[in-house]
């Protein structure tokens, strides 16, 4: 058994893998990109973002995981002072994290998304948005922007005005490309578990779950209209994200309507896998 550790602005996420296929995953939400100023993370986030790497490698080694991989990724890459968590963690579990560079964690969305198909991967996370077209076997496009769920409802103080603007002027260089929509990350999955009503998740259900263009706007314009406390009180909200959704769900959508695509479909497969796939397990 192998485990693999995400280490993201939002959340701490594990995954075990036997026999070729994902046999658990986990979440710990630590918003680890929360307070970040001046390109420094917060020594709050640091030491609970540390404590949940610590939790999660215990419980894979518990479950019996011979080798456990761990990346980090936008908070960790954009932060000044990255040794200091990447120590702390060192400290604390002992292992070595690998920061993954912005066009990197694209490519790992869009394996752990596509395998070895073509499309159109959208990677929404906390303080960084990532999108890669895959055509013909080969990456055409990757980039990665600099603003996330949890930024953006920073930034703007979660007010709709706010956030579109910001939207729209970090995702104006996107065009349209052809090929399906995929989407990966806590945003995606959020607003499947939404649209399908799960008061449990359901990754069987999640996965492929399509949302069209108007389900997505719809969503958006519902999900400003709420406070964080109303929010929480949807059927299928998971508690921890509700504060940051409308702006995670702002930013799909904007980048869906520069990509000219009728909508997108939710990946439950996403980094996790495409971070063995990338060292060559399968």
């Amino acid at each position: 058994m192998i485990a693999v550790i995400d280490i993201g602005s939002n959340s701490v996420r594990l995954m075990l893998w036997a026999d070729g296929k994902t046999i658990l995953k986990r979440i710990l939400t630590t918003r680890l990109g929360a307070g970040m100023k001046n390109r420094r993370l917060a020594k709050p986030s640091i030491e609970r973002s540390a404590e949940a790497v610590s939790y999660l490698y215990s419980e894979a080694v518990r479950k019996g995981a011979e080798k456990v991989f761990a990346f980090a990724t936008a908070a960790v890459r954009s932060a000044e002072n990255q040794d200091e968590f990447l120590s702390l963690v060192k400290e604390t579990s002992g292992l070595t994290v690998d920061v993954v560079s912005g066009e990197t964690e694209a490519r790992l969305a869009a394996l752990g998304a596509l395998g070895k198909r073509d499309g159109i991967v959208i990677d929404v996370g906390g303080a960084s948005s990532e999108v890669i077209s895959v055509q013909n076997g080969e990456t055409q496009f990757a980039k990665s922007f600099p603003i996330g769920a949890v930024t953006l409802t920073e930034r703007s103080l979660d007010q709709r005005e706010s956030a579109e603007l910001l939207v729209k002027e970090n995702f104006s260089s996107l065009s349209c490309m052809s090929g399906k929509v995929h989407t990966v990350g806590g945003t995606a999955t959020a607003l499947a578990c939404l649209v399908l009503g799960l008061k449990e998740y359901d990754a069987k259900r999640v996965h492929n779950c399509f949302i069209s263009n108007r389900e997505l706007n719809r969503l958006k314009d519902k999900l400003f209209s709420l406070s964080v406390e109303e929010r929480k009180g949807l059927i299928g909200m998971e508690e921890s994200r509700a504060d940051v959704i409308a702006c995670g769900t702002c930013i799909i959508s904007k980048i869906a309507e520069n990509l000219s695509a009728d909508g997108i479909y939710v990946s439950d497969r996403d980094n996790l896998e495409g971070y063995l796939y990338a060292r060559g397990i399968e």
